[in-house]
């Protein structure tokens, strides 16, 4: 769903210059796009999300995938096991469509209806974490276990690790395409595992191998803030940047401020330290000064 929101304008410009079709997305006049603050910390993520309300009279979430799937007739699709789902796969099923099924920490509540949507999809991709609590499991033997009485092939993703595959013929450990970066934001790893997947799939790829495009796309986006690293936005990165550089100065000074507010007098190396911050923090500005003009 798209709006006249500077979130629905990112992805449009986005998939512009990707050359990805989003013909079928829905169009509305208001603000659509939510906003999620990721904030990582530790190696751990936490979100804040905002999404804008909606009208009762727009259909729901569930009747426009329904009516994407009848006119779009894909070849897969990438769905995430909730309410409503179940009914959605065998749509899918009846006309030739395969599925790819994902869940989200905390989808165990609602386990009865994710376990129907796994027997249902052609391919299961949890991460380690989502399996083992979607199974009810204190290891990960005992998790691969469960999963493979659901009778569907899953791709257990484990980050630097690669990902098992667990199938009919067993359990086969997939580290090729990995490779070692700077991780710097985990956000949209495993979309970008799944959608480079369903791509190697789609051109006819067995399983196994299109996990092996998924590790690598996985490595990839990790080494990126946000799923798909910076994106340019017309007449907005800019000032952004701009923007978010002055609040981050802010930030750091109030910090430094109070982090020296109980010492008399900093330490020769402490004021060199500041003197060379307070230098290149004028330098950059500059820059972004001179890059604007």
């Amino acid at each position: 769903m798209l709006g006249d929101d500077l979130g629905s304008r990112v992805v449009q410009e986005f998939c512009d210059q990707r050359s990805v079709d989003i013909a079928p997305s829905l169009r509305v006049r208001r603000a659509a796009a939510g906003i999620t603050v990721v904030l990582n910390f530790d190696g751990d993520r936490a979100f804040v999300t905002h999404i804008p309300p909606r009208s009762a009279s727009e259909p729901s979430e569930l009747d426009r995938w329904r009516a994407v799937l009848r006119q779009e007739r894909p070849r897969w699709c990438y769905l995430h096991g909730q309410e409503g789902i179940p009914d959605l796969m065998r749509q899918a099923q009846a006309q030739g469509t395969r599925t790819v099924l994902d869940i989200n920490l905390g989808d165990e509540r609602h386990r009865d209806t994710v376990i129907e949507c796994i027997r249902l999809a052609d391919v299961f991709v949890p991460n380690e974490a989502e399996l083992l609590r979607i199974a009810g499991a204190d290891s990960l033997e005992t998790a691969v276990a469960a999963a493979t009485s659901w009778d569907t092939p899953t791709v257990v993703t484990r980050g630097a690790a690669g990902a098992l595959v667990i199938g009919p013929d067993g359990v086969t450990d997939v580290s090729d395409g990995v490779r070692q970066v700077r991780v710097r934001d985990l956000t949209g790893a495993g979309d970008n595992f799944a959608g480079a997947m369903i791509g190697a799939l789609i051109q006819g790829a067995p399983l196994l191998a299109a996990v092996v495009a998924g590790n690598a796309a996985g490595a990839e986006a990790v080494s990126h803030l946000g799923a798909v690293g910076e994106v340019e936005v017309v007449g907005f990165s800019s000032a952004g940047r701009t923007l978010g550089a002055t609040f981050v100065e802010s930030v750091a000074a109030a910090a430094l401020k109070g982090a020296v507010a109980g010492v008399t007098e900093p330490a020769a190396g402490q004021q060199g330290w500041v003197q060379q911050q307070g230098a290149e923090q004028q330098s950059a500005q500059q820059a972004e000064r001179e890059n604007e003009q």
